[in-house]
């Protein structure tokens, strides 16, 4: 059976470099970093004291006050970043087209602000003073419930949960039922809201979150020889896919197509990648092969760069096994360096920038590279962007439990 070609019709973004794609966009080009001292709680007792987060955010913007307090914060960015992209694509769900628009949004965590919030009314007042709405608002599936139900999207609804590679797995996934013709239309994405206490704890625990909190700005280093940890980030980002027959038969302009898409599982540790980037690797190579193109025709890869040691060396290693001696020659970067690490929702944020490049002709920077490391040998893009012509595309993300995600985005040709 011949698949549908699925494109991108719209964009959207809430991330802590911009509340809306545009900003965002302006803000990654131009290298401003979104890390700063945390200011939403006490950090007295914590190792790190930095975080990526969203500022200036009010849900009350684009929902009423008692739908948002009905919502984690990570429901909440969601909202906001699927209204913008619904809004670009000019979709309007009605009951004629209802049941043929999928929403699959990610989150890694879930309500995790909620949950930690409910736990101490317990400690502190009792049981029976726990909210009843404390399991509909810290289930991961509910950004993608929350989002159904305001928009009236009755099609295929589900969140994947595959830790940082969960907003790639979302909108691959979401990109196979549009092909198969499962669906028509899919708001896809993903989102996280992480940002609080027990978040930045845990994370610490497990050695992940940098510790440089006298300088946020220039904590997160990824390919930097001097890189100490991923930095916390929240956000949203979320894209209208759908098969090109759909958004020509209603007018819709396609911005770019997603033409490739590659899965993969380590089955080697919980946290650390397989020794030499191998999942990642195979994951790259699927989704090369899904996409029927060659390596050689990849213009640019935004790299899954978490500025872990570990992440960084195998992520090169598993970028040369795959584009061999080619892989010197393709612009790579990590955006993180700007936006921190947005766990399940970085996928997503990362995918849709990995559009917006192709779009604008923009390789962004890795910025915070000022040491090489030898083991990071590649073109990393640092410091500044770089123009140049970018007609496909990949990005990657891998996770905690050893997912690892591949996407291939082109520009779209008429």
């Amino acid at each position: 059976m011949k698949k549908n070609k699925v494109v991108i019709t719209g964009i959207g973004i809430v991330s802590p470099v911009g509340l809306d794609r545009e900003t965002t966009w302006d803000s990654i080009t131009r290298g401003r970093s979104g890390i700063d001292t945390i200011d939403s709680f006490n950090t007295e007792d914590l190792e790190t004291t930095i975080a990526a987060q969203v500022n200036n955010f009010d849900a009350t913007n684009y929902i009423s006050l008692k739908e948002s307090r009905r919502m984690d914060r990570f429901v909440q960015l969601s909202v906001a970043a699927s209204l913008e992209a619904v809004n670009q694509s000019n979709l309007n769900i009605n009951s004629s087209n209802a049941e043929d628009i999928a929403v699959v949004i990610s989150s890694g965590i879930g309500g995790i602000i909620t949950l930690s919030e409910q736990i101490e009314v317990m400690l502190k007042k009792g049981a029976r003073r726990v909210s009843p709405f404390l399991v509909p608002m810290m289930l991961p599936d509910m950004a993608s419930g929350q989002v159904s139900m305001l928009l009236g999207a009755k099609g295929p609804n589900f969140s994947t949960v595959s830790a940082c590679a969960s907003g790639g797995d979302a909108i691959g996934q979401s990109a196979k039922m549009i092909a198969d013709g499962t669906s028509k239309i899919a708001i896809t994405g993903g989102t996280e809201a992480a940002i609080c206490p027990i978040g930045i704890a845990g994370f610490n625990s497990c050695k992940a979150l940098s510790k440089n909190n006298q300088e946020p700005e220039k904590a997160s280093r990824p390919f930097d020889a001097k890189r100490d940890g991923f930095v916390l980030g929240e956000g949203a980002a979320i894209l209208i896919l759908e098969s090109l027959e759909n958004a020509q038969s209603r007018g819709a302009k396609p911005l770019a197509e997603i033409i490739g898409y590659g899965a993969t599982g380590d089955a080697h540790h919980i946290t650390q990648p397989a020794p030499e980037g191998e999942g990642g690797a195979r994951a790259m190579k699927v989704a090369i092969e899904n996409a029927k193109i060659s390596p050689i025709d990849i213009d640019y890869i935004n790299a899954h760069g978490t500025s872990t040691p570990m992440n960084d060396k195998y992520e090169t290693a598993a970028m040369k096994t795959v584009f061999q001696e080619e892989a010197y020659k393709i612009p790579i970067s990590s955006t993180k360096s700007m936006t921190g690490h947005l766990l399940g929702a970085s996928g997503a944020l990362e995918a849709a920038i990995t559009v917006l490049s192709i779009i604008n002709g923009t390789v962004p920077p890795t910025i915070n590279l000022e040491n090489p490391d030898p083991d990071c040998d590649l073109n990393y893009t640092p410091n500044l962007s770089k123009k140049g012509k970018i007609k496909s595309a990949m990005s990657n993300s891998f996770g905690f439990g050893g997912h690892n995600c591949s996407l291939i985005f082109k520009e779209f040709d008429n």
